[in-house]
């Protein structure tokens, strides 16, 4: 069984952190609808979800995965980049420790969730504005006892790796082209998103359905011809605050 760990929307979401989009009125109550449907969405694929509210003070909070990457043997409490963002992880590493041990990342190191994509036993770092090499290297250190391979990857113009780069499959990776290195990927099958939907690679998958915004059509039409089971939901006023389909939750297995 998966369980989803989520956060409601903060009432102070219009001023949420921006790093690449200009600045533009966030619809409170739509965005809530929004975030209310997703959690629909992951309960409909059977994941139990946990909602939590103590971070509501914290406009970018219901983006709860960059607080922490989880994996089968630990939780790692993230480092996050910005000193505006640190005090959710008090928030959210209550809830977690109830399912796993937690480790942290000491400063200067710094990492959060969104840079970090695990595909099987391998986990791409990505060296964003959010994640730095130390960080990298702490997650690595923590990671690799347990069997993790840790692989950097270098970002351009680009807020985290998972807008760049997630998994439609084992073998499978969406890419915006533009934004990634794509030197350390090449044991996987690169499938790159249409140009004027640059946002588009930022997809959830949950067992083999990919979830994806659906304003994303042309994404959404290249993966059904490829054979996959597409899903999507609305999320643009979430997407005004550079968060994309990954990011209100962290997923991870109930301990046996």
């Amino acid at each position: 069984m998966k369980i989803a760990l989520t956060h409601i929307v903060s009432p102070l979401i219009n001023r949420c952190e921006l790093s690449f989009l200009d600045r533009q009125s966030i619809h409170f109550d739509k965005a809530t609808k929004q975030h209310e449907e997703y959690c629909r969405c992951l309960k409909d694929h059977g994941l139990k979800v946990i909602e939590l509210s103590t971070n509501r003070s914290y406009p970018d909070s219901t983006f709860i995965e960059d607080t922490a990457v989880v994996v089968d043997e630990i939780a790692v409490m993230a480092s996050m980049g910005l000193t505006s963002r640190r005090g959710e992880i008090a928030g959210v590493k209550p809830e977690l420790a109830k399912y796993r041990k937690t480790a942290h990342l000491p400063l200067p190191a710094t990492l959060e969730g969104g840079d970090v994509l695990r595909v099987q036993r391998k986990i791409f770092v990505g060296i964003s504005p959010r994640t730095n090499s130390a960080g990298a290297e702490s997650l690595r250190n923590i990671l690799e006892p347990f069997g993790y391979e840790i692989i950097p990857v270098i970002l351009n113009d680009c807020l985290h790796l998972k807008s760049a780069c997630t998994a439609v499959d084992d073998h499978s990776l969406l890419i915006n082209p533009r934004w990634i290195d794509l030197k350390p990927l090449t044991d996987f099958k690169i499938i790159s998103i249409p140009e004027d939907e640059p946002w588009a690679a930022n997809t959830l998958r949950i067992n083999n359905t990919v979830i994806l915004h659906a304003g994303f059509r042309k994404t959404t039409h290249l993966l059904r011809t490829m054979g996959l089971s597409v899903e999507t939901l609305d999320i643009s006023e979430l997407l005004k605050a550079e968060a994309g389909m990954t990011c209100s939750s962290i997923i991870f297995e109930y301990p046996v």
